[in-house]
Protein backbone atom coordinates (compact mmCIF):
# COMPACT_ATOMS: atom_id res chain seq x y z
CA UNK A 1 0.00 0.00 0.00
CA UNK A 2 1.24 3.50 -0.71
CA UNK A 3 -0.09 6.99 0.03
CA UNK A 4 -1.80 9.20 -2.52
CA UNK A 5 1.42 11.20 -2.87
CA UNK A 6 4.27 8.83 -2.09
CA UNK A 7 7.10 11.28 -2.63
CA UNK A 8 7.13 14.80 -1.33
CA UNK A 9 10.30 16.20 0.19
CA UNK A 10 10.02 17.13 3.86
CA UNK A 11 10.46 20.87 4.18
CA UNK A 12 10.20 21.51 0.43
CA UNK A 13 7.29 23.50 -1.00
CA UNK A 14 5.34 21.81 -3.77
CA UNK A 15 2.51 22.20 -6.24
CA UNK A 16 -0.18 19.54 -6.16
CA UNK A 17 -2.18 19.46 -9.39
CA UNK A 18 -5.12 17.22 -10.22
CA UNK A 19 -8.71 17.31 -11.48
CA UNK A 20 -11.41 18.32 -9.05
CA UNK A 21 -12.75 15.47 -7.01
CA UNK A 22 -9.52 13.45 -6.84
CA UNK A 23 -9.04 14.25 -3.14
CA UNK A 24 -6.40 17.00 -3.10
CA UNK A 25 -8.04 19.06 -0.34
CA UNK A 26 -8.78 16.00 1.79
CA UNK A 27 -5.20 14.77 1.46
CA UNK A 28 -3.51 18.06 2.33
CA UNK A 29 -5.81 18.67 5.32
CA UNK A 30 -5.08 15.21 6.75
CA UNK A 31 -1.35 15.31 5.96
CA UNK A 32 -0.81 18.86 7.26
CA UNK A 33 -3.48 19.24 9.97
CA UNK A 34 -1.73 22.19 11.67
CA UNK A 35 -1.13 24.16 8.48
CA UNK A 36 -2.64 27.56 7.69
CA UNK A 37 -5.31 26.87 5.06
CA UNK A 38 -6.25 29.44 2.41
CA UNK A 39 -9.20 28.32 0.28
CA UNK A 40 -9.55 30.44 -2.86
CA UNK A 41 -13.00 28.94 -3.48
CA UNK A 42 -14.18 31.10 -0.57
CA UNK A 43 -15.57 34.25 -2.18
CA UNK A 44 -14.29 36.66 0.46
CA UNK A 45 -10.71 35.38 0.42
CA UNK A 46 -10.72 35.23 -3.37
CA UNK A 47 -11.89 38.85 -3.66
CA UNK A 48 -9.45 40.20 -1.05
CA UNK A 49 -6.41 38.40 -2.42
CA UNK A 50 -7.27 39.19 -6.03
CA UNK A 51 -7.44 42.90 -5.16
CA UNK A 52 -4.15 42.79 -3.25
CA UNK A 53 -2.04 39.60 -3.21
CA UNK A 54 0.19 41.07 -0.46
CA UNK A 55 -2.72 40.56 1.95
CA UNK A 56 -1.61 36.93 2.05
CA UNK A 57 0.95 38.04 4.65
CA UNK A 58 -1.91 39.18 6.92
CA UNK A 59 -3.13 35.57 7.16
CA UNK A 60 0.20 34.30 8.52
CA UNK A 61 1.12 35.13 12.14
CA UNK A 62 4.51 36.75 12.82
CA UNK A 63 7.11 34.13 13.63
CA UNK A 64 5.08 31.28 12.10
CA UNK A 65 7.36 28.65 10.52
CA UNK A 66 4.96 25.85 9.56
CA UNK A 67 3.16 24.93 6.38
CA UNK A 68 0.78 27.15 4.42
CA UNK A 69 -1.76 25.55 2.07
CA UNK A 70 -3.28 27.58 -0.77
CA UNK A 71 -6.12 25.67 -2.41
CA UNK A 72 -6.89 26.32 -6.12
CA UNK A 73 -3.87 28.59 -6.66
CA UNK A 74 -4.68 29.01 -10.35
CA UNK A 75 -7.59 31.30 -9.43
CA UNK A 76 -5.17 34.06 -8.32
CA UNK A 77 -1.86 33.57 -10.17
CA UNK A 78 -0.32 36.85 -8.87
CA UNK A 79 -0.26 35.21 -5.43
CA UNK A 80 2.77 33.24 -6.59
CA UNK A 81 4.93 36.36 -6.47
CA UNK A 82 3.98 36.78 -2.82
CA UNK A 83 4.55 33.07 -2.16
CA UNK A 84 8.00 33.41 -3.73
CA UNK A 85 8.80 36.36 -1.45
CA UNK A 86 7.63 34.51 1.69
CA UNK A 87 9.68 31.43 0.80
CA UNK A 88 12.78 33.55 0.30
CA UNK A 89 12.38 36.02 3.19
CA UNK A 90 10.63 33.97 5.88
CA UNK A 91 11.53 30.40 4.96
CA UNK A 92 7.88 29.33 4.85
CA UNK A 93 6.79 26.09 3.21
CA UNK A 94 3.79 26.00 0.88
CA UNK A 95 1.49 23.40 -0.60
CA UNK A 96 -0.17 24.92 -3.67
CA UNK A 97 -3.06 22.90 -5.07
CA UNK A 98 -4.68 23.44 -8.45
CA UNK A 99 -7.24 21.85 -10.76
CA UNK A 100 -6.17 23.83 -13.82
CA UNK A 101 -2.84 24.87 -15.25
CA UNK A 102 -4.38 27.17 -17.86
CA UNK A 103 -4.17 30.49 -16.03
CA UNK A 104 -0.70 29.75 -14.71
CA UNK A 105 0.50 28.87 -18.20
CA UNK A 106 -1.23 31.87 -19.75
CA UNK A 107 0.32 34.27 -17.23
CA UNK A 108 3.76 32.87 -17.89
CA UNK A 109 4.21 31.70 -14.31
CA UNK A 110 7.45 29.74 -13.92
CA UNK A 111 6.25 27.61 -10.98
CA UNK A 112 8.60 29.45 -8.60
CA UNK A 113 11.70 28.76 -10.66
CA UNK A 114 12.49 25.41 -9.06
CA UNK A 115 11.74 26.50 -5.49
CA UNK A 116 8.77 24.15 -5.44
CA UNK A 117 8.35 20.58 -6.64
CA UNK A 118 5.39 19.51 -8.77
CA UNK A 119 3.22 16.52 -7.89
CA UNK A 120 -0.05 15.19 -9.35
CA UNK A 121 -3.13 13.72 -7.70
CA UNK A 122 -4.91 11.01 -9.68
CA UNK A 123 -8.07 9.01 -9.00
CA UNK A 124 -7.76 6.16 -6.52
CA UNK A 125 -5.93 3.00 -7.58
CA UNK A 126 -6.70 -0.68 -7.17
CA UNK A 127 -3.83 -0.97 -4.67
CA UNK A 128 -5.22 1.84 -2.52
CA UNK A 129 -8.71 0.37 -2.66
CA UNK A 130 -7.52 -3.04 -1.52
CA UNK A 131 -10.48 -5.30 -0.74
CA UNK A 132 -12.85 -2.59 -1.99
CA UNK A 133 -11.51 -2.92 -5.54
CA UNK A 134 -13.96 -4.57 -7.95
CA UNK A 135 -13.11 -4.71 -11.64
CA UNK A 136 -16.76 -4.74 -12.66
CA UNK A 137 -17.53 -1.63 -10.61
CA UNK A 138 -14.29 0.12 -11.53
CA UNK A 139 -14.66 -0.01 -15.29
CA UNK A 140 -18.23 1.24 -14.95
CA UNK A 141 -17.86 4.04 -12.40
CA UNK A 142 -14.13 4.74 -12.28
CA UNK A 143 -12.07 5.66 -9.24
CA UNK A 144 -13.02 9.17 -8.16
CA UNK A 145 -13.27 8.90 -4.35
CA UNK A 146 -16.90 10.09 -4.22
CA UNK A 147 -18.24 7.23 -6.35
CA UNK A 148 -17.51 4.87 -3.44
CA UNK A 149 -19.75 6.82 -1.05
CA UNK A 150 -22.46 8.20 -3.33
CA UNK A 151 -25.73 6.20 -3.34
CA UNK A 152 -26.11 6.83 -7.09
CA UNK A 153 -22.64 6.88 -8.74
CA UNK A 154 -24.08 7.43 -12.24
CA UNK A 155 -25.95 10.56 -11.09
CA UNK A 156 -22.80 11.82 -9.35
CA UNK A 157 -20.72 11.37 -12.50
CA UNK A 158 -23.28 13.19 -14.65
CA UNK A 159 -23.29 16.03 -12.14
CA UNK A 160 -19.48 16.04 -12.05
CA UNK A 161 -19.30 16.51 -15.82
CA UNK A 162 -21.90 19.29 -15.78
CA UNK A 163 -20.17 21.05 -12.88
CA UNK A 164 -16.85 21.01 -14.69
CA UNK A 165 -18.47 22.50 -17.79
CA UNK A 166 -20.14 25.23 -15.78
CA UNK A 167 -17.41 26.13 -13.29
CA UNK A 168 -14.17 25.48 -15.15
CA UNK A 169 -15.16 26.18 -18.73
CA UNK A 170 -18.07 28.60 -18.72
CA UNK A 171 -17.21 30.72 -15.66
CA UNK A 172 -13.60 31.02 -16.73
CA UNK A 173 -14.75 32.21 -20.14
CA UNK A 174 -12.76 29.53 -21.95
CA UNK A 175 -15.43 29.27 -24.65
CA UNK A 176 -18.54 31.24 -25.53
CA UNK A 177 -20.27 28.62 -27.63
CA UNK A 178 -21.89 26.32 -25.08
CA UNK A 179 -23.64 24.14 -27.68
CA UNK A 180 -20.51 23.56 -29.75
CA UNK A 181 -18.47 22.65 -26.68
CA UNK A 182 -21.16 20.22 -25.49
CA UNK A 183 -21.12 18.53 -28.90
CA UNK A 184 -17.34 18.44 -28.77
CA UNK A 185 -17.35 16.66 -25.38
CA UNK A 186 -19.52 13.89 -26.81
CA UNK A 187 -17.29 13.58 -29.88
CA UNK A 188 -14.20 13.55 -27.67
CA UNK A 189 -15.66 10.71 -25.61
CA UNK A 190 -16.26 8.77 -28.82
CA UNK A 191 -12.56 9.29 -29.61
CA UNK A 192 -11.48 7.70 -26.32
CA UNK A 193 -8.59 5.30 -26.76
CA UNK A 194 -8.28 5.91 -30.50
CA UNK A 195 -5.72 7.63 -32.67
CA UNK A 196 -6.83 11.25 -32.58
CA UNK A 197 -8.23 12.73 -35.79
CA UNK A 198 -8.98 16.37 -35.04
CA UNK A 199 -10.38 17.09 -38.50
CA UNK A 200 -12.92 14.29 -38.11
CA UNK A 201 -13.97 15.54 -34.67
CA UNK A 202 -14.35 19.04 -36.12
CA UNK A 203 -16.70 17.72 -38.81
CA UNK A 204 -18.80 15.91 -36.21
CA UNK A 205 -19.07 19.10 -34.13
CA UNK A 206 -19.68 21.35 -37.14
CA UNK A 207 -16.95 23.78 -36.04
CA UNK A 208 -13.53 24.69 -37.36
CA UNK A 209 -10.45 22.55 -36.86
CA UNK A 210 -8.65 25.28 -34.92
CA UNK A 211 -11.64 25.60 -32.58
CA UNK A 212 -11.55 21.87 -31.86
CA UNK A 213 -7.80 21.97 -31.29
CA UNK A 214 -8.47 24.72 -28.75
CA UNK A 215 -11.15 22.59 -27.08
CA UNK A 216 -8.76 19.66 -26.72
CA UNK A 217 -6.23 22.03 -25.18
CA UNK A 218 -8.86 23.20 -22.69
CA UNK A 219 -9.52 19.62 -21.57
CA UNK A 220 -5.80 19.10 -21.04
CA UNK A 221 -5.38 22.42 -19.23
CA UNK A 222 -8.17 21.62 -16.75
CA UNK A 223 -6.63 18.16 -16.35
CA UNK A 224 -9.63 16.27 -17.69
CA UNK A 225 -7.80 14.62 -20.58
CA UNK A 226 -4.42 13.42 -21.83
CA UNK A 227 -3.00 12.97 -25.30
CA UNK A 228 -0.81 9.86 -25.34
CA UNK A 229 2.13 10.23 -27.77
CA UNK A 230 3.48 7.59 -30.13
CA UNK A 231 6.56 5.62 -29.10
CA UNK A 232 9.19 6.03 -31.80
CA UNK A 233 12.60 5.76 -30.17
CA UNK A 234 15.04 4.16 -32.61
CA UNK A 235 12.12 3.08 -34.74
CA UNK A 236 12.92 0.29 -37.18
CA UNK A 237 9.69 0.73 -39.10
CA UNK A 238 7.27 3.53 -39.88
CA UNK A 239 4.76 4.33 -37.15
CA UNK A 240 1.71 6.60 -37.08
CA UNK A 241 2.22 10.24 -36.13
CA UNK A 242 -0.94 11.10 -34.20
CA UNK A 243 -1.44 10.70 -30.44
CA UNK A 244 -4.24 8.77 -28.74
CA UNK A 245 -6.80 10.54 -26.59
CA UNK A 246 -7.98 9.61 -23.08
CA UNK A 247 -10.25 11.28 -20.55
CA UNK A 248 -8.55 10.94 -17.17
CA UNK A 249 -11.07 8.60 -15.50
CA UNK A 250 -13.15 5.75 -16.92
CA UNK A 251 -16.24 6.83 -14.97
CA UNK A 252 -16.04 10.33 -16.47
CA UNK A 253 -15.57 8.80 -19.92
CA UNK A 254 -18.70 6.68 -19.56
CA UNK A 255 -20.69 9.65 -18.21
CA UNK A 256 -19.73 11.73 -21.25
CA UNK A 257 -20.03 9.08 -23.94
CA UNK A 258 -23.34 9.30 -25.80
CA UNK A 259 -25.32 6.07 -25.90
CA UNK A 260 -27.81 4.82 -28.45
CA UNK A 261 -29.39 1.67 -29.87
CA UNK A 262 -26.54 1.23 -32.36
CA UNK A 263 -23.83 1.26 -29.70
CA UNK A 264 -21.98 -2.01 -29.22
CA UNK A 265 -21.77 -2.85 -25.53
CA UNK A 266 -18.59 -4.88 -26.05
CA UNK A 267 -16.88 -1.98 -27.79
CA UNK A 268 -17.70 0.41 -24.93
CA UNK A 269 -16.49 -2.10 -22.34
CA UNK A 270 -13.27 -2.68 -24.26
CA UNK A 271 -12.45 1.03 -24.29
CA UNK A 272 -13.47 1.28 -20.63
CA UNK A 273 -11.09 -1.51 -19.59
CA UNK A 274 -8.24 0.07 -21.55
CA UNK A 275 -9.00 3.45 -19.93
CA UNK A 276 -8.94 1.90 -16.46
CA UNK A 277 -5.51 0.40 -17.11
CA UNK A 278 -4.25 3.72 -18.48
CA UNK A 279 -5.36 5.75 -15.47
CA UNK A 280 -3.81 3.16 -13.13
CA UNK A 281 -0.51 3.33 -15.02
CA UNK A 282 -0.46 7.12 -14.75
CA UNK A 283 -1.35 7.10 -11.05
CA UNK A 284 1.19 4.48 -9.97
CA UNK A 285 3.93 5.97 -12.15
CA UNK A 286 3.35 9.36 -10.52
CA UNK A 287 2.81 8.20 -6.93
CA UNK A 288 5.99 6.12 -6.87
CA UNK A 289 7.96 8.69 -8.87
CA UNK A 290 9.04 6.00 -11.34
CA UNK A 291 9.57 8.56 -14.12
CA UNK A 292 8.43 6.35 -16.99
CA UNK A 293 7.45 8.09 -20.21
CA UNK A 294 4.04 6.73 -21.25
CA UNK A 295 3.21 6.26 -24.91
CA UNK A 296 1.70 3.77 -27.35
CA UNK A 297 2.96 2.06 -30.50
CA UNK A 298 1.11 1.61 -33.77
CA UNK A 299 2.14 0.98 -37.37
CA UNK A 300 0.22 2.23 -40.41
CA UNK A 301 -0.84 -1.39 -41.02
CA UNK A 302 -2.63 -1.54 -37.65
CA UNK A 303 -0.16 -3.49 -35.52
CA UNK A 304 -0.43 -1.91 -32.09
CA UNK A 305 0.66 -2.07 -28.45
CA UNK A 306 -1.69 -0.17 -26.16
CA UNK A 307 0.88 1.19 -23.69
CA UNK A 308 4.65 1.52 -23.74
CA UNK A 309 6.54 2.63 -20.63
CA UNK A 310 10.11 3.76 -21.11
CA UNK A 311 12.62 4.98 -18.54
CA UNK A 312 15.77 4.22 -16.60
CA UNK A 313 14.14 1.05 -15.24
CA UNK A 314 13.73 -0.31 -18.75
CA UNK A 315 11.06 -0.78 -21.39
CA UNK A 316 7.62 -2.29 -20.69
CA UNK A 317 4.96 -3.11 -23.29
CA UNK A 318 1.35 -3.69 -22.20
CA UNK A 319 -1.64 -4.88 -24.23
CA UNK A 320 -5.17 -4.93 -22.78
CA UNK A 321 -7.69 -7.57 -23.94
CA UNK A 322 -11.28 -8.15 -22.87
CA UNK A 323 -11.12 -11.81 -23.82
CA UNK A 324 -10.99 -14.41 -21.04
CA UNK A 325 -8.93 -16.85 -23.12
CA UNK A 326 -5.59 -16.34 -24.90
CA UNK A 327 -5.94 -16.06 -28.65
CA UNK A 328 -3.09 -16.19 -31.15
CA UNK A 329 -4.36 -13.11 -32.99
CA UNK A 330 -3.94 -11.16 -29.74
CA UNK A 331 -0.16 -11.66 -30.00
CA UNK A 332 0.38 -9.99 -33.38
CA UNK A 333 0.98 -6.46 -32.23
CA UNK A 334 3.16 -7.48 -29.30
CA UNK A 335 5.26 -9.85 -31.40
CA UNK A 336 5.86 -7.11 -33.97
CA UNK A 337 6.89 -4.71 -31.21
CA UNK A 338 9.24 -7.29 -29.67
CA UNK A 339 10.84 -7.86 -33.07
CA UNK A 340 11.83 -4.19 -33.06
CA UNK A 341 12.45 -3.90 -29.29
CA UNK A 342 13.51 -7.35 -28.00
CA UNK A 343 14.65 -5.96 -24.62
CA UNK A 344 11.08 -4.98 -23.67
CA UNK A 345 9.19 -6.75 -20.89
CA UNK A 346 5.87 -7.73 -22.56
CA UNK A 347 2.56 -8.20 -20.74
CA UNK A 348 -0.95 -8.90 -21.93
CA UNK A 349 -3.65 -8.10 -19.37
CA UNK A 350 -6.75 -10.19 -20.00
CA UNK A 351 -9.98 -11.32 -18.29
CA UNK A 352 -8.76 -14.84 -17.57
CA UNK A 353 -7.78 -16.19 -14.17
CA UNK A 354 -4.38 -17.75 -14.83
CA UNK A 355 -0.89 -16.33 -15.25
CA UNK A 356 0.36 -17.75 -18.55
CA UNK A 357 3.51 -17.58 -20.67
CA UNK A 358 3.41 -17.71 -24.48
CA UNK A 359 6.30 -16.93 -26.85
CA UNK A 360 8.07 -14.99 -24.12
CA UNK A 361 4.96 -12.93 -23.41
CA UNK A 362 3.35 -12.96 -19.95
CA UNK A 363 -0.45 -13.07 -19.69
CA UNK A 364 -1.77 -11.57 -16.44
CA UNK A 365 -5.34 -11.52 -15.10
CA UNK A 366 -6.18 -7.85 -15.36
CA UNK A 367 -7.74 -7.46 -11.91
CA UNK A 368 -4.72 -9.00 -10.19
CA UNK A 369 -2.31 -7.08 -12.41
CA UNK A 370 -3.88 -3.79 -11.34
CA UNK A 371 -3.60 -4.73 -7.67
CA UNK A 372 0.08 -5.65 -8.18
CA UNK A 373 0.93 -2.77 -10.51
CA UNK A 374 3.32 -0.96 -8.12
CA UNK A 375 5.49 -4.08 -7.86
CA UNK A 376 5.27 -4.82 -11.59
CA UNK A 377 6.37 -1.32 -12.59
CA UNK A 378 9.03 -1.07 -9.89
CA UNK A 379 10.91 -4.12 -11.14
CA UNK A 380 13.94 -3.23 -13.20
CA UNK A 381 14.26 -4.94 -16.52
CA UNK A 382 17.40 -6.48 -17.99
Amino acid sequence: MYSRIEHYVEGKSFFLFGPRGTGKSTWVRSTFPEAIYVDLLEAEKFTRLTADPQRLTDLIPPGYSGWVIIDEIQKVPPLLDEVHRLIENRGLHFVLTGSSARKLRRKGVNLLAGRALTREMHPLTATELGDDFSLERSWRHGHLPAVFSEPDPDAFLRSYVQTYMREEVMQEGLTRNVGAFARFLEAAALSQGTTLNISEVARECAVGRKVVEGYFQILEDILLAVRLPIFCRRAKRRVVAHPKFYLFDVGVYRALRPRGPLDLSEEVKGVALETLVFQELRAVNGALDLAYDLSYWRTPTGQEVDFVLYGERGLIAIEVKRSSRPRMQDLRGMKAFLHDYPAARPFILYRGRERLFTNGITWLPVDQALRDLPALLSEEGP
